[in-house]
């Protein structure tokens, strides 16, 4: 199942650099053993996973999906790993609280169908070095009493409740679900299931992905490496993605993923330049993002959705933007429902997809950012029903509601 096909290894030294530099926040054990490892010229296998408790993958995951593609290009082995069994488990990193729902089998393969499609996007799952799909379950669901206490034993509670997340939940009374404390140790195996040389993975799994490494020298009696990559994040530290509700999906069309750019804090921008982009890091470093913020997102922008649709789709999409915002438009080809007169604005915007949450709802309401253009007033009830008339959600989502 893990044959290694024959393809030359690239060892230019630049491009291990690139690799090992940009984009890489720690490697473990080291920076320097696993250089040394590249330019021997030596095929590793590697792997990152993706739990489907969505359906869409977002920015922040274009991050780990960009660096696959290096090692892609390298010449590497690289498995694109669906976490059909963890997700089971449910990964309790950056939770503080137990989650309400765990998803089963079914579900999380339902959510991983389009995977593929929005990953492709940006890697090769077909043609010279095509990256592997895999499925952990393949392999959990088969694991016996017997392998899960020889799996165990190479942990203590001790290691694993000092995460963390489990240390705030202890201090706020929170419970620890036994089913989400047991996660690590279930992410630990997969690599020594798929005897992989290294995991990739943002800075918050570090902690599972370490669990790897420790399983697989007490197992496999081999050194595993871990490469962290940054959390898309502005300079305050705040996420880009699903749990702060300012997702910017790989599916959003041309024109909204161009706007939702548009519409995120001016210092985010030099992490998206540096994350999303191959701009180098010299011009990058000569940015100035206080007296050209708006010219440098837009062109943040315009690169984005060139790489994951086209050219001439980011222009369009950039043309569409300024004469919507500079002249103060309504965009062209907005999304159009016709709901019944007691319908909910909250249930709307999440049937098609304009807020991910109805905590995301409330942030807007609160910061008064949803409009009301027919009468240009504020939405200032969450809950409110809608009348007949074009809303504007944040700085660039906009829906037109007719009702019955």
């Amino acid at each position: 199942m893990f044959g290694r096909e024959t393809k030359k290894i690239i060892t230019d030294k630049d491009k291990i650099n690139e690799l090992l530099t940009r984009g890489v926040d720690k490697i473990y054990p080291s920076r320097e053993l696993l250089e040394k490892l590249l330019l021997s010229g030596k095929k590793l296998r590697l792997y990152q996973g993706f739990d489907p408790t969505g359906d869409r993958l977002h920015l922040g995951h274009m991050v780990g999906l960009r660096k696959h593609k290096q090692w892609q290009d390298l010449g590497h082995e690289v498995i694109f790993l669906i976490g059909d069994g963890t997700g089971q488990a449910g990964d309790p990193t950056g939770k503080k609280q137990t989650r309400e729902k765990f998803f089963t089998k079914e579900e999380l393969r339902a959510n991983a169908k389009n995977y593929v499609a929005q990953a492709s996007k940006i890697i090769r799952f077909k043609g010279s070095n095509s990256v592997k799909i895999l499925y952990n379950s393949d392999w959990l669901d088969k694991l016996t009493k017997v392998e899960i206490l020889n799996i165990a034993q190479n942990f203590s509670v001790q290691q694993l409740i000092e995460r963390d997340m489990f240390q705030e939940r202890l201090k706020a009374g929170e419970p620890i679900n036994l089913r989400e404390f047991l996660y690590p140790l279930l992410q630990g195996y997969d690599s020594v299931a798929m005897d992989v040389d290294l995991e990739l993975g943002g800075t918050d799994q570090t902690f599972n992905m370490l669990a790897g490494r420790t399983l697989m020298k007490a197992m496999k009696g081999k050194e595993k490496f871990v490469m962290t990559t940054p959390l898309l994040s502005d300079s305050r530290g705040i996420k880009i993605g699903k749990s702060e509700g300012n997702t910017i999906s790989l599916t959003d069309e041309p024109n909204d993923l161009f706007g939702k750019i548009m519409s995120l804090a001016d210092d985010a921008i030099i992490p998206i330049f540096t994350l999303l982009t191959d701009v180098s890091l010299e011009d990058i470093v000569s940015f100035d993002i206080k007296k050209n913020p708006l010219e440098l997102k837009k062109s943040a922008a315009h690169i984005i959705v060139s790489q994951l649709y086209s050219e001439k789709l980011a222009t369009k999409a950039q043309d569409n933007f300024e004469k919507t915002f500079t002249q103060g438009n309504v965009p062209e080809n907005i999304t159009q429902v016709t709901v019944a007169r007691d319908a909910s604005l909250s249930d709307i915007l999440l049937t098609q997809q304009l807020i991910v949450s109805k905590s995301e709802l409330r942030r807007l309401v609160s910061e008064g950012a949803i409009t009301n253009m027919a009468t240009n007033e504020k939405v200032t009830d969450p809950n409110s029903k809608v009348s007949s008339a074009t809303y504007k959600i944040g700085k660039h989502r906009f829906i037109k509601i007719q009702t019955l």
